[in-house]
């Protein structure tokens, strides 16, 4: 007995290796096993194109069939491009894709559900591959695999939607999907690369990522892992700045590719799917800062949303000026995209460079904590997206919730200490100090 995951690994290996019988072999074993394990019926018919097996088709699209009743329709999706790739007709199953996950099915609820693939710890059965294979296995593992789940019934009632594309227009989306690529990685591969320019976003079909970020020494910071239904690469796509992060397989991958240049080409549908990506966008960093900021960490889900709502968002291009030096605090700034500069105005008027700012860094809170002027200047180095909170919503912020207070004040006496050294020591007067 072996489990899935290790079973998966090893024919993965065979596969990449080429030899794509023994491969076939052993994702049938799962098929047999856990024929709810539609990645493996994926595969399977994989290993059969890869043979030449006309029966290929057949378990392509009945798996995609399968993954589109059972809530996961990127797998689908793959199997349909790979099916259109090989010449045959998947018009059916982009149809029926729109009619479940477009923004007009009434499958699509709050209470949705999506039926599990077996975990990868389930222990199966698997053939010893030192002795032959039966003389029919091909035809009884392409028969298998195409109707394991003939008899199948327990379909959800509701559906999850596809991240950003059930936001567009039945139109729309079925433009979108003829625009998708198909990328299939092995693991180990890297779908971007930090710092390369973003001319893609990508949704994630099947297996895993994980998402790292390289210092200046080569130190790998492991920022996330990945896995279905995820969406990444916009960011740098709508920004037009290098990638911030590198993406790199864990394992097997099935990615599905929207390019700069195909977008593009929907002309008439550009402005829905652009305004569509900005929303999804937004939607994620608004969550991934609430998750992570210390700023929003004392309230509840439900609070931190309302506070948010206090908060107004601003876009501001590259040099443009979002405090001036020396007018009065007007309220908390909170970086959501982009990045912006701190300089002060040194003795010879020429502006000094303080600090550099990033998403999820809050700013404005000196002048606010003690009062008077600020004495710094603060401008976006790249398009950016600022929110910011008026100063008497600020007030009563702090006067009701101390942690709050006791973040805002550390923050403010760090930043004080490092302004100080940045302007050149210590003996920096109390009223030359700086408060952004």
């Amino acid at each position: 007995m072996a489990t899935i995951g290790e079973v998966k690994g090893h024919a993965a290996r065979l596969f990449g290796q080429g030899t794509h019988l023994p491969a076939l072999r052993l994702y049938d074993a799962i098929v047999a096993a856990a024929p709810l394990d539609y990645d493996a019926r994926v595969r399977v018919a994989d290993c059969l194109a890869a043979l030449g097996e006309p029966a290929s088709a057949q378990v392509y699209r009945a798996a995609a069939w399968y993954c589109l009743k059972s809530g996961h329709p990127l797998p689908s999706i793959v199997c349909a491009r790979v099916l259109e790739a090989s010449g045959e007709d998947s018009s059916d199953l982009t149809t029926a894709l729109v009619m479940h996950y477009g923004s007009e099915s009434e499958l699509l609820g709050k209470f949705a559900a999506r039926i599990a693939a077996p975990p990868p710890t389930t222990d199966i059965p698997v053939p010893d591959l030192r002795a032959p294979a039966p003389a029919d296995f091909v035809a009884v593992a392409a028969r298998r695999a195409a109707t394991c789940t003939d008899s199948f019934k327990d379909w959800p009632e509701a559906l999850h939607a596809i991240p950003l594309l059930s936001t567009l227009s039945e139109a729309a989306f079925k433009r979108v999907l003829a625009t998708l690529v198909v990328c299939r990685l092995p693991g180990g591969a890297c779908a971007i690369r930090e710092g390369e320019a973003g001319q893609s976003f990508f949704f994630v079909a099947g297996g895993e990522l994980r998402v790292y970020a390289t210092d200046g020494l080569g130190r790998q910071t492991e920022l996330a892992h990945l896995h279905e239904n995820a969406v990444f690469g916009e960011m740098a796509l709508l920004s037009a700045q290098p990638r911030s992060a590198t993406v790199e397989a864990v394992g097997e991958v099935d990615l599905l590719e929207a390019t700069r240049q195909s977008l593009a080409a929907l002309a008439d549908e550009l402005g829905a799917v652009a305004e569509a990506l900005h929303a999804f966008t937004r939607e994620r960093l608004l969550g991934n800062l609430m998750a992570t900021s210390p700023l929003f960490r004392p309230f509840s889900r439900t609070q931190q949303r309302d506070l948010l709502r206090r908060f107004t968002s601003h876009d501001v291009a590259p040099a443009t000026v979002v405090i001036h030096e020396g007018e009065e605090g007007r309220g908390l700034f909170v970086v959501l995209t982009g990045e912006c500069d701190v300089t002060r105005r040194g003795n010879d008027g020429r502006p000094v460079p303080l600090a550099h700012l990033r998403a999820g860094d809050v700013f404005g809170e000196m002048a606010l904590l003690r009062g008077g002027p600020t004495t710094a200047t603060v401008t976006a180095s790249r398009p950016a997206t600022v929110l910011f909170l008026a100063r008497e919503y600020v007030a009563r912020i702090v006067a009701g919730v101390p942690e709050i207070k006791s973040y805002l004040e550390a923050l403010a006496e760090d930043r004080e200490l490092d302004n100080q050294l940045a302007l050149g020591g210590d003996d920096i007067a109390e009223d030359e100090r700086v408060l952004v």
